[in-house]
């Protein structure tokens, strides 16, 4: 080998080296959130098919909090808003223009681009960009890209708090009264 190659290429190898030592696997794999829970989805299952999981969960969040805010709070609730073939949040509460996500694991550049994008659309046309985010293991470079596109987030807990504190429904608890009833089995 040559050395000249070696000290090139080294520096990046060294750096990817650290960078995967540091993923940590088991966290963001082996826990279970409120969802997962009602459906018993193990993280083993969920592994088979991240991406499918993650897309059907994050639309059943969707939904579940559509409901919500549509009953609990009629006279503040709007639909999605679209600016031509744009939909930069999925519902409006009051001021705050809702997007919600199951997690958020994307740092492609494009992906980073449009929340920021985004979150400065929803501004000019006065709302307060808001993510309601399932989990807490989200990519730290789209967290960072949403904070930078001026989107306020809440992720687990602090997600079904903003909820609960707006709605007065605790949907984590809602969903814990169905049991066992919708296991997959």
């Amino acid at each position: 080998m040559n050395e000249k190659d070696i000290r090139i290429v080294k520096p990046i190898i060294e750096h990817y080296y650290s960078s995967f030592s540091q993923k940590t696997y088991g966290q963001e794999n082996n826990d279970y959130d409120f969802l997962m829970k009602l459906y018993n989805i193990s993280p083993d299952l969920k592994r088979e098919n991240r991406q499918y999981w993650g897309r059907e969960l994050g639309m059943l969040w969707q939904l579940l909090v559509t409901a919500i805010v549509k009953e609990h709070c009629p006279a503040e609730y709007k639909p999605a808003l679209k600016f031509g073939a744009d939909e930069p949040c999925d519902l409006i509460l009051g001021n705050d223009a809702i997007d919600t996500k199951y997690r958020v694991g994307s740092g492609d550049s494009g992906t980073l681009k449009k929340f920021k994008q985004y979150g400065a659309l929803l501004q000019e046309n006065g709302y307060r960009p808001v993510f309601l985010m399932v989990r807490e293991d989200n990519l730290p470079a789209a967290i960072t890209a949403c904070i930078n596109g001026g989107w306020s987030i809440y992720t687990g807990n602090d997600a079904l708090q903003y909820l609960k504190d707006k709605t007065g429904v605790d949907i984590k608890k809602l969903l814990l009264q169905f049991g066992d009833n919708y296991y997959i089995r």
